[in-house]
């Protein structure tokens, strides 16, 4: 039974499949692996050690001697995602009607939503299709895991100072840290780079399957249709966006679509903003949900997308090779 090959057929096959065969698991039986011991440690709980354990094993890969490229990948992403959900974000915060909503959607979930990926779908694609420098971006793409981002858009345009503890420097720290001793590890060891390297294969299925254990698919049905637009404008703007930027720049943009998701992290967003900002206590339950659903509806576009970009693009590049054969036989 060739269970690795038949994920390598997907497009992030080792974080999507996993990721969803979890979030069935979690909707209709939710307590089956809530065991307790080193099953629930493993199949529910394990997102942030493993995360934990990516970030220094994807910061080792970063070689201090050709890292520009990597750093330019990642924070050039960061401000295209910031950039877009800070702007959108203000304009439903001052449009919105009676009820603190922009069409249906609360701002506050516009926010936590774009400014927040799934670094774990991004990173199963790059590490299937990228190189890597695109796999190393990812320790800067962590960047934007927690409410870090949605915090700082909040603080720019006023709704929120710089206070009450929103946005501290171990929290800068405590997201940064493992990467920097990875990068450390990597830098003064090539056998330290490649040993932490294939760690991270072999952890992704199983982080997934964690973080599917957060999700329940009922939450489309709960989010509605505003959640699920939610999902889409993510998918399509920022994916749009980041797609031509990166191809502009000469790298490649089908990577660059697949960092265009929500992060299942991000549902616990508007919880964290409201109980410090009561101005948003109003729609925070809202937001949860709608943030809940672009989540998913992102983790299910997404793949599909990416699949069907790479698919065209292995067929472009058949045409041309045998228009390239046709012509030297013509010659």
């Amino acid at each position: 039974m060739r269970i690795k090959a038949s994920l390598e057929k997907v497009p992030g096959g080792f974080m999507v499949i996993p990721m969803f065969l979890a979030a069935i698991i979690n909707t209709f039986a939710p307590g089956l692996l809530r065991i307790g011991g080193f099953t629930e440690a493993l199949f529910v709980d394990g997102v942030f050690p493993f995360m934990s354990f990516v970030l220094l094993a994807t910061g080792a890969q970063i070689n201090l001697r050709n890292a520009k490229t990597a750093l330019a990948k990642g924070f050039t992403f960061l401000l295209i995602e910031f950039v877009i959900a800070a702007g959108l974000g203000l304009l439903a915060y001052l449009l919105a009607d009676s009820n603190g909503l922009f069409f249906g959607l609360a701002p506050l979930a516009i926010l936590a939503a774009m400014t927040s990926n799934n670094g774990l779908m991004y990173l199963a694609i790059a590490k299937q299709y990228g190189k890597n420098d695109d796999v190393a971006a990812f320790g800067i793409m962590a960047l934007n895991t927690g409410p870090l981002l949605t915090m700082v858009a909040l603080s720019i345009f006023g709704t929120l100072g710089f206070t009450n503890g929103l946005i501290s420097a171990m929290d800068l720290i405590g997201v940064l840290l493992p990467s920097v001793i990875g990068i450390l590890l990597g830098n003064l060891d090539e056998e330290m780079r490649e040993l932490l390297g294939k760690g991270v294969n072999a952890l992704i299925p199983f982080m997934a399957f964690s973080l599917g254990m957060s999700i329940n698919l009922e939450a489309i049905l709960k989010g509605g249709l505003s959640g699920v637009i939610l999902g889409l404008l993510t998918v399509f703007l920022i994916g749009a966006v980041v797609y031509l930027v990166y191809k502009a720049l000469g790298w490649n943009p089908i990577i660059g679509f697949s960092t265009a998701t929500t992060g299942g992290n991000a549902v616990a967003t508007p919880a964290a903003i409201a109980a410090v900002a009561p101005i948003f206590a109003d729609t925070a339950d809202i937001a949860t949900v709608q943030v809940a659903a672009a989540a998913v509806t992102t983790g299910i576009v997404m793949p599909v997308i990416v699949a069907f970009l790479f698919k065209r693009g292995e067929k472009s590049h058949n045409d041309i090779r045998k228009l390239r054969k046709k012509n030297k036989k013509i010659s």
